[in-house]
């Protein structure tokens, strides 16, 4: 069994990147979240840790004005996404191939969006909020991973909208079921 995930692991790779100039090598960086892309296994759970990470960051920092931290996650999610759709879009001509594995740039995007409602409940739940960023990335993951509808038929969408389109709502699925979650628990 590992040796069939390996292999379908290495079908869905991109070929060596073909850059060309500055614009390539910067549509790359962000396309394979700041290089992770690039790590032979799991390239997605990565991505994902890179977007969670973010999303520690920006809680972190903004946990005490519960209305900036709101609109930071959005606009953050909103960032990403558009420039995903850009660096994607790039990145799939620079490894001639649809939504390369390399490219990670969509599961740090929705990671961070999954955490778009936890704003409101940061207060009630003192020191142990980040407890919950794990909960969302598994969430998060689930979603990405098992796809269910209609997930699974955006991925048929062209250029960097099909690469994105499919993690946004995953990451929409995990933040509404999240705040579901933390609405019953700390309420």
């Amino acid at each position: 069994m590992l040796n069939q995930k390996i292999e379908e692991n290495k079908a869905k790779r991109g070929q060596k990147p073909k850059i060309n100039g500055a614009v390539d090598a910067t549509a790359l960086f962000v396309a394979t979240g700041f290089g992770v892309g690039f790590i032979p296994f799991a390239p997605g759970t990565w991505g994902s840790l890179v977007g969670l990470l973010i999303a520690y960051g920006l809680i972190w920092a903004f946990s005490l004005n519960v209305i900036l931290l709101q609109n930071v996650l959005l606009a953050a999610s909103l960032i990403l996404a558009a420039i995903g759709v850009w660096a994607s879009t790039r990145a799939e001509g620079i490894f001639d191939r649809k939504d390369a594995g390399q490219i990670v740039i969509d599961e740090v995007c929705g990671q961070v969006i999954s955490f778009v409602f936890i704003a409101p409940y940061i207060a009630r739940l003192g020191s142990g909020w980040w407890w919950w960023l794990i909960v969302g990335f598994l969430l998060f993951r689930a979603f990405d991973i098992f796809k269910p509808y209609p997930i699974n038929r955006l991925q048929t969408l062209t250029g960097g909208v099909g690469v994105m389109i499919d993690d946004v709502l995953a990451g929409v699925y995990a933040a509404m079921l999240l705040s579901l979650a933390l609405f019953f628990v700390s309420g």
